[in-house]
């Protein structure tokens, strides 16, 4: 029987905050911020990041915008969006379990020790605080689409990459966002990013 197909989003970022440079220090890995997208457009994008675009120290679950807050900010946005395939029995859990942190985000803070341990390679748990990737992880995890073998703390962006998932972009996401002057979605913009990347590829 033809199973259902359905498409999930991972967002990897790397902007030239605190926390992104000091995890950037002990790390050295590309990306230090992951998002998870329930649509092409990135229009519901979630994650957890800082309450305040200027305050570093307090952190919660949050709908993330490209064109706000620290992205805004940031002069250059080096990322990578990822598509998952999955199916929609998965991706329907997925969306549930995004709507349950929606529904109790107060609930929900920024895990800082996570983020310390992680660094430390150590292990933490907590339920109700989340590393930016260790939610996309959960979120995941929890709906039957990934299982890394490894404490969610531990989870970092990158290793978002090693997924069976198709780069629809990669580059200055700030690219993505110029469309402050257009009206073409943020969609129309990762296809023609696509058809430029293949035509180029067969013209070499």
């Amino acid at each position: 029987m033809l199973v259902e197909k359905a498409y999930l989003y991972i967002v990897l970022t790397r902007t030239n905050t605190m926390i992104s440079r000091l995890i950037h220090l002990f790390t050295r890995d590309e990306y230090t911020h992951a998002a998870l997208s329930l649509d092409k457009d990135l229009q519901e994008m979630y994650s957890f990041a800082r309450k305040y675009t200027h305050n570093p120290f307090i952190g919660r679950f949050k709908h993330e915008h490209l064109e706000e807050g620290i992205y805004k900010q940031a002069k250059h946005l080096p990322g990578v969006v990822l598509e998952v395939e999955v199916p929609r029995e998965n991706y329907a859990e997925a969306r549930e379990l995004v709507e349950q942190f929606i529904a109790n985000r107060s609930r929900y803070k920024y895990n800082f020790r996570g983020l310390i341990y992680g660094l430390l390679n150590r292990p933490t748990t907590r339920d109700d605080r989340f590393l930016c990737s260790q939610f996309v992880y959960f979120v995941l995890y929890q709906s039957g689409i990934a299982d890394f073998q490894t404490p969610a703390n531990l989870v970092r962006p990158v290793d978002f990459l090693g997924l069976d998932a198709q780069i629809v972009y990669q580059g200055d996401l700030k690219e993505l966002v110029v469309e402050q002057e257009t009206n073409y979605p943020i969609r129309i913009r990762l296809y023609r990013w696509v058809r430029e990347r293949l035509w180029s590829t067969k013209a070499s």
